[in-house]
């Protein structure tokens, strides 16, 4: 390993204990309490060493954003390929519910927060890698029943069904016992030539 090899390694170590720290105390205290002094504390560098690495809080933001595009491709990725013949679209959207829920302050990030991450605007080549991954993924759950109608159109308005239900979820504005059932009616809705690919209730996600 070169002298730059090496010191690229360690730049990338010194990020992710930055973001790893960021993530732990968002999660636990909200994205309010992630300053550079209370990181500074809570890994041992001082905050120009932070500021070496990270030129703003909001740059720090942006990184776990894009950890957690990365964390939620593989998990929708995961969804979609395991799933049985029929339910892979179901299994996708009931996954992308709960990774929202299960890691709030990385789902703020990647969504709520104020960002400079570039999403879509027109063009495939405008999107970070990440979230295009993400939604690439969403997209070839949904391509398979699509027909005749636009795949992009459809997976945009899914995309941003799920969210706004995991939203009004994680706000407690929705009875917290009936989400699996509202996702399991918003796909079915939104792409119903899914049911003529299989008839019947989707296995795997009843109503608790």
């Amino acid at each position: 390993m070169t002298i730059e090899e090496r010191r690229a390694r360690d730049r990338s170590a010194r990020r992710r204990l930055i973001t790893t720290a960021a993530r732990s105390i968002a999660e636990s205290e909200g994205w309010e309490a992630v300053t550079t002094r209370r990181l500074s504390t809570e890994i041992e560098y001082s905050q120009p060493v932070i500021y070496k690495h990270f030129a703003s809080l909001d740059d720090i933001a942006d990184a776990v954003a894009l950890e957690g595009f990365e964390e939620l491709f593989e998990a929708l990725h995961e969804a979609r390929v395991t799933a049985a013949s029929g339910d892979a679209l179901s299994a996708v959207a009931h996954r992308y519910a709960a990774f929202a829920t299960d890691a709030p302050a990385v789902y703020d990030a990647m969504f709520s927060r104020t960002s400079r991450l570039h999403f879509g605007s027109g063009s495939a080549s405008s999107l970070s890698p990440a979230p295009s991954s993400a939604f690439a993924e969403l997209r070839a759950a949904v391509e398979p029943h699509a027909g005749d109608a636009d795949v992009e159109m459809l997976t945009e308005v899914l995309w941003a069904s799920l969210h706004g239900l995991v939203e009004l979820q994680r706000g407690a504005r929705l009875r917290p016992d009936h989400q699996e059932a509202r996702i399991l009616l918003l796909v079915d809705r939104i792409v119903p030539n899914r049911l003529l690919a299989k008839p019947g209730p989707v296995s795997g996600y009843q109503e608790s």
